[in-house]
């Protein structure tokens, strides 16, 4: 039987994708009888009929028609629509078998939305194909209703009942050998009853993202159709490329408008309904950095300018494999980390995202939003990852007081960021003051590879450098002014978050004073008055783990340049002292 079965599958094998022909491999072996579908579920999906000709059709009818479609009877049940059939003919032999075992039944009983009387006489009719050897499949869609990941103790007398019956049916081998299948259909596998997920007699098959081929096919199709309106310089293949991270449905809704609206889809168009399209899938977890300015706005910090100027000539050229997996950049507070990492952005011009608290109370839920986010990194693929306040967003191994969520959180990003398949596809930017707060875990080579750390100008033509480019920065217009003398005046270590307020202050003076451009008088005024917050101790603190954390010398300020390493490590751990820290490990 079952070798008859894989040649039936064989002319077909050859045209699907890999998750199907994985699904069909795994069937055709007669190892399994419960199958987990998870992923991009709510898509099209394309089927190669003939050469250059395709289909696009949603998951159900996928399943059904394309991998079962020799199936005896095709089953679907979830629960708004309750039990329901690919075939009318298939409901009838549904209801005859049930009427021939209950009698004058009303059929409704027999399709009802309560899974507790549907998955009752499903079984009855699982059990009573015994004699009639149907092949039948049921595919069970929204299976995160039914048997949801939470503790069990929260689950109702419905939810217990489902789950032990479709566990029990994932066991038994009356299902295997009379060819019953069961399909369960959810968006994250951490939705689900970890208790299915990890048992060994369950299959998961995970549908990814469209990837570039077939989005370049989907837009071919609507363009054959006459459903696709494209100014001139753009292509289906140009389309194909820029909308990386968008499903079909996602492609087909933002023609649609287009098409209804009589509109062209113009390059800026499509950024900006990508930029939408992408945060809403992400339901708020996600946003898009945009950056106006290029590394040329980043004052100071030559070495690490240049390292970033490298990575995007590496890009631009197209040699994603020589880039690192990811960047640590570390430094105190207001020295313009995460300005560095969105100027790269500018300059790279591929997207950059930011997480936003993806985290629960509720069980489960971290889980599947971290899920969601990472398959919508696999597939924006190439884009940027930044993680400001790393050390804290992130967290360790070893939390403690969430039923090891935390634990399982960390685990999964580590895994994910060190995978090497997305080397130079997905990039990392850890950004922290505090680095030595950063596991090890993620600061190893194989995660975030570059360490590069950011300092506090050094002399006055440093000093002098972030001025004027804080003055661009901000379109200020001010007078012609000797600012080096204003600085030995008011000699005091500033950020570049200080002298940026600094300035907004004078624009404030020269506001008061009725006039539009900033005097030296107003400058100076904001100069005189302005106090550097003080936290001594914290600072010093952050600049030698900076210090530490360096992977090259070239970045480390003069004035620490020759200090020991051991020295170093000594006065972290009297810092951490004073305030009341732990010592370095």
């Amino acid at each position: 039987m079952a070798e008859q079965l894989i040649l039936e599958h064989l002319p077909f094998i050859r045209v699907l994708p890999d998750w199907a022909q994985e699904l069909s491999y795994k069937y055709c072996s007669k190892t399994a009888n419960l199958y987990i579908i998870h992923g991009n579920i709510r898509d099209y999906l394309p089927h190669k009929m003939h050469e250059g000709e395709f289909m696009f059709v949603k998951i159900q009818n996928y399943i059904s028609e394309v991998l079962f479609g020799n199936r005896d009877v095709i089953i679907y049940y979830d629960r708004s629509s309750g039990v329901t059939f690919c075939e009318q003919e298939m409901k009838g032999t549904y209801i005859q078998e049930l009427r021939s075992l209950y009698g004058n039944i009303p059929a409704s009983d027999f399709v009802s939305k309560n899974p507790l009387t549907s998955f009752h006489y499903l079984e009855k009719f699982f059990y009573n194909n015994v004699k009639f050897n149907y092949r039948i499949v049921l595919i069970i869609d929204y299976a995160d209703t039914l048997i949801p990941n939470t503790d069990f103790s929260h689950y109702s007398d419905e939810d217990r009942f489902c789950l032990v019956t479709i566990h029990r049916w994932a066991t038994d081998p009356v299902f295997n050998k009379h060819d019953i299948s069961v399909i369960l259909l959810t968006e994250n596998l951490a939705d689900l009853s970890l208790k299915i997920v990890r048992a060994p007699s369950t299959v998961k098959v995970n549908i990814p993202m469209p990837d570039e081929a077939v989005r370049e096919k989907f837009f071919e199709y609507l363009e054959n159709q006459g459903k696709l309106l494209l100014e001139s310089r753009l292509t289906s293949k140009k389309m194909a490329h820029i909308t990386g991270g968008l499903n079909l449905v996602n492609i087909h809704q933002l023609a649609a408008e287009s098409y209804q609206e009589n509109r062209k889809i113009t390059l800026n168009y499509l950024r900006m309904k990508k930029k939408q399209i992408i945060e809403s899938e992400a339901i708020g977890l996600m946003e898009f950095i945009e950056s106006e300015h290029g590394l040329s706005m980043v004052s100071g910090h030559s070495f690490v300018k240049k390292r970033f100027k490298n990575a995007a000539r590496a890009i631009r050229q197209g040699r994603l494999d020589v880039l690192p997996m990811g960047y640590l950049i570390a430094g105190p507070v207001g020295t313009g980390k995460t300005f560095m990492v969105t100027a790269f952005a500018g300059e790279i011009g591929i997207p950059i995202v930011r997480f936003r608290n993806f985290r629960s109370k509720w069980q489960g839920v971290t889980e599947a939003n971290l899920e969601k986010l990472l398959n919508i990194l696999k597939a924006m693929a190439p884009v940027g990852v930044m993680i400001d306040e790393a050390d804290a967003f992130l967290g360790t191994r070893h939390q403690e007081g969430d039923s090891g969520t935390s634990n399982r959180i960390f685990a999964q990003i580590a895994s994910f960021m060190g995978n090497t398949e997305y080397r130079g596809k997905i990039i990392w930017f850890l950004i922290t003051c505090r680095p030595d707060l950063l596991p090890i875990d993620l600061k190893r080579q194989g995660r975030a590879e570059e360490h590069l750390a950011l300092f506090y100008p050094e002399d006055f033509k440093e000093k002098q450098d972030l001025f004027e480019t804080l003055v661009r920065k901000l379109k200020f217009k001010i007078q012609k002014v000797d600012i080096v003398e204003l600085f030995k005046k008011y000699e005091f270590d500033f950020s570049g978050a200080d002298l940026e307020s600094i300035l907004i202050r004078a624009k404030f003076n020269a506001a008061m004073h009725d006039h539009m451009i900033i005097t030296e008088k107003d400058l100076e005024e904001a100069i005189r008055d302005f106090v550097p917050p003080s936290y001594p101790h914290e600072i010093e603190l952050q600049n030698l783990v900076a210090v530490l954390e360096c992977t090259s010398r070239q970045m480390i300020p003069q004035r620490f340049q020759d200090l020991d390493r051991q020295k170093i490590i000594s006065d972290i751990k009297t810092l951490k002292a004073l305030l009341g820290e732990r010592e370095l490990q």
